[in-house]
C-alpha cells in the first residue's frame, strides 16, 4: 500500500531525532530562524511539505532553458521515493547522507525519501568535500560529480551512491573502479521528479562490457520520430513526458543517452551530436570544454571546440581519433563559461556572451 504524502515512517529519523508530521514543522521554523544557510532552504522545504497544498514549488536547474518554478505533486514524489527504494532496495533504518543543498529537486527528494522510506538520514554542509570531516559510513547518499571527485580516498564511507547534475567525466568514471562504493549516474529532470534512470559506473560484472540507463519500477520508455527518448511514468501523470534527448533503446527497460535535439550541429547535411565528440575528445583536454557550432557558407554550419581557460598549446593527437567531418574547424579559448545556478556549463549564454566580448 502507498502511503499518503502526510505519512511518516516510524523508523525516519533526522540527525538521529524522529519526528512526526506535525512536529516536522517545528523542524522547519526552528531551522529558517537559527539554522545556517543549508538549514534554511531545508526548512523552508518542509515548511511546503507540512502546509495544506498537495504541490510543492520546485525551480528547475536552468540547463536547457530559462529556469522556471513548477508545481510538482507531493504524492507523486511519494511514489517516486518509492520507486528509487525499490531498485536499491532501501530498507527503513537504512542510514542515509544529505549533502546536496534543498534548493533544487535532488535535495528536496533526499528529504522525502528518508521521511517515505524511514531512512535514518544525516546532514552536513553541502560543499564541495562533503565527506572530509564524516566519521560515520552511510547506506546511501547522492552527490553532484564535484564531490564524488573531492571525495574519492572516503568514497568507502558510502556504500551506494547516486551523481546527477551533469555528466560524470570518463576520467572520474576511471578513478571509481577501484572503489568499494557503488556508484550510479542518474537520468531525470525536474519534472521528472529527479531520476527516472539510473546507470552502475563501477563494479561490473565480468562479462559485462558497457552499462546503460536502466529505468526504475512503473517507468515505461520509448522514442518519438525524432529519436528523442518518451517517458511514461503514471505517478507522474497521465500524459508521457516527452525530451528533447536523442537516445537509443537497448530493450523495453534500457536506454544510452547520445545528447540533447536542442544541441544538434548540421554540417554539410551531416547530423553530428556534439555529446559524442565531446566524449572522444575527453581524454586530451584538461579543462572544461565543449563542441559548438557556427555558420558556414558552404556548410551551414561548421564544427568549433570551445575551451574554458587561457589560449594554449594543445595535444598534438588531440583530433587523431575523429573522423574527418568532426574535426573542429576553430579553437576557441574562453577565459569563463556561464554556468548555471547548479553548475551545469550553459552552452547558448557562453557563446552568446564570447560574441559580445569580441
Amino acid at each position: 500500500m502507498i502511503p499518503k504524502f502526510t505519512a511518516v515512517h516510524n523508523k525516519f529519523k533526522l540527525n538521529g531525532r524522529h519526528y512526526t508530521f506535525e512536529r516536522l514543522k517545528d523542524v522547519a521554523y526552528s531551522f529558517i530562524k537559527e539554522g545556517e544557510p543549508h538549514e534554511i532552504e531545508i526548512g523552508e522545504f518542509l515548511l511546503q511539505w507540512t502546509d495544506s497544498s498537495k504541490t510543492v514549488t520546485v525551480k528547475t536547474s536552468g540547463s536547457t532553458g530559462k529556469p522556471k518554478s513548477i508545481n510538482l505533486s507531493k504524492q507523486a514524489m511519494v511514489h517516486s521515493a518509492i520507486a528509487t527504494g525499490d531498485y536499491f532496495k532501501l530498507k527503513p533504518g537504512n542510514s542515509a547522507l544529505m549533502c546536496l543543498p534543498a534548493t533544487f529537486i535532488a535535495g528536496k527528494m533526499m528529504i522525502v525519501r528518508a521521511i517515505i522510506l524511514g531512512l535514518r538520514l544525516d546532514l552536513v554542509v553541502p560543499n564541495s568535500n562533503p565527506l572530509a570531516f564524516l566519521r560515520k559510513k552511510y547506506l546511501f547518499a547522492a552527490m553532484v560529480p564535484m564531490q564524488l571527485n573531492n571525495s574519492l580516498e572516503k568514497l568507502y564511507k558510502i556504500r551506494t551512491l547516486i551523481v546527477g547534475g551533469t555528466k560524470v567525466s570518463d576520467d572520474l568514471v576511471e578513478k571509481i573502479q577501484e572503489s568499494s562504493s557503488t556508484v550510479y549516474a542518474t537520468y531525470g529532470m525536474t519534472e521528472t521528479i529527479t531520476h527516472i534512470a539510473v546507470k552502475k559506473l563501477n563494479k561490473f560484472k565480468a562479462h559485462t562490457t558497457k552499462a546503460y540507463f536502466e529505468v526504475l519500477p512503473n517507468v515505461e520508455i520509448s522514442q518519438d520520430d525524432r529519436g528523442c527518448l518518451v517517458i511514461n511514468a503514471p505517478y507522474l501523470g497521465k500524459l508521457p513526458i516527452v525530451t528533447n534527448d536523442v537516445v537509443m533503446l537497448h530493450s523495453n527497460t534500457t536506454f544510452e543517452l547520445l545528447g540533447r535535439l536542442d544541441n544538434v550541429i548540421n554540417s554539410g547535411g551531416i547530423k553530428i551530436q556534439p555529446e559524442q565528440l565531446e566524449a572522444k575528445l575527453a581524454p586530451y583536454i584538461n579543462a572544461d570544454f565543449f563542441i559548438a557550432s557556427q555558420e558556414n557558407d558552404m556548410l551551414g554550419e561548421e564544427i568549433v571546440l570551445v575551451i574554458e581557460g587561457k589560449e594554449r598549446e594543445l595535444y598534438k593527437d588531440i583530433f587523431s581519433n575523429l573522423k574527418k567531418y568532426e574535426i573542429p574547424k576553430e579553437v576557441i579559448f574562453l577565459e569563463s563559461f556561464a554556468r548555471t545556478s547548479s553548475g551545469k556549463i550553459n552552452r547558448h549564454k557562453t557563446l552568446e556572451f564570447s560574441k559580445k566580448v569580441t
